[in-house]
């Protein structure tokens, strides 16, 4: 399944009414929660699933998102309908980087048939497409999910992976440029960036309109960063939530790292923040 999915080809899959589950995973960075907004409005028969307490581990040492257990992972994919064989579709209010945690989390899970939503909920509106405030209930029993989650299916560095990689590959941080030059650090204790990592944020992979670039113009911008498919290739961001859209406008863009998909530094910078590693500022 391709990354990225269009407004109206999700609106031919609901109405061809395929076995395709819908995530909303509207988030704000300090608030307010997203439900509130999936409440009012949301792509019919959507699910939401808050980033805090159920595609995340509680907050600590791990950092500010770690990744959640396996086991509280599959019970809530099963929840929210997530079956073997079908396929999830992913979105966010914005740049489509908290949903592009979810197509990692789930294609760390083992489960490929997963993507996000081009555009995200601006798009789907934008679209003309219809729109709800009925709640789903929550399924349960039979009527539940049955997908099977199984950890380790995508790269994922520590600390110490992630400060080799600076130095002898190429890891990208997705933060804004002010908060990896160290200008301004409004949520982790400390203000700068990995030693060796080079900017990359995450509003560069989407236009003006908010839709993803196409596979050109991100290899373009990744390769202007220095960046090719025969280094090894690592992200991170604050707490690894839109480090995640950078692994995937990668693969948009058919760049692997080595071979393979970019890593994660789930713990991100709330992580190396934690433990007190080595600060670099400056560009």
């Amino acid at each position: 399944m391709h990354p990225l999915i269009t407004p109206e080809a999700l609106a031919d899959a609901l109405s061809a009414r395929s076995a395709t589950v819908v995530l909303d995973v509207r988030w704000r960075l300090g608030g307010p929660p997203g439900r509130q907004d999936y409440e009012v409005s949301h792509v019919p028969g959507a699910v939401y699933l808050d980033l805090d307490t159920e595609l995340s581990a509680p907050p600590g040492a791990g950092g500010r998102h770690p990744l959640p257990e396996p086991e509280r992972l599959q019970e809530v994919l099963r929840a929210a309908g997530v079956r073997e064989g079908a396929q999830v579709v992913a979105y966010d209010a914005a740049d489509g980087s908290v949903a592009a945690r979810v197509w990692w989390l789930l294609r760390w899970a083992g489960f490929g048939e997963v993507a996000v939503l081009d555009g995200g909920f601006a798009a789907w509106e934008a679209a003309g497409l219809p729109v709800t405030a009925e709640v789903p209930a929550p399924l349960t029993g039979d009527a539940a999910g049955d997908v099977v989650v199984r950890p380790g299916q995508m790269p994922v560095l520590d600390a110490d992976e992630a400060a080799a990689l600076a130095q002898d590959g190429v890891l990208l941080d997705a933060r804004a440029a002010a908060r990896y030059r160290g200008e301004t650090e409004p949520v982790d204790p400390k203000a700068g960036h990995i030693p060796g990592a080079l900017n990359a944020p995450t509003t560069g992979h989407v236009g003006a309109d908010g839709r993803w670039l196409g596979p050109e113009a991100l290899a373009a911008r990744f390769a202007g960063l220095g960046v090719s498919g025969d280094v090894a290739i690592g992200a991170y961001c604050g707490s690894g939530v839109t480090a995640s859209s950078v692994v995937l406008a990668l693969e948009v863009a058919g760049i692997t790292s080595a071979g393979g998909p970019a890593a994660l530094y789930a713990g991100s910078w709330s992580n190396w923040c934690a433990l007190d590693r080595e600060v670099a500022t400056g560009g």
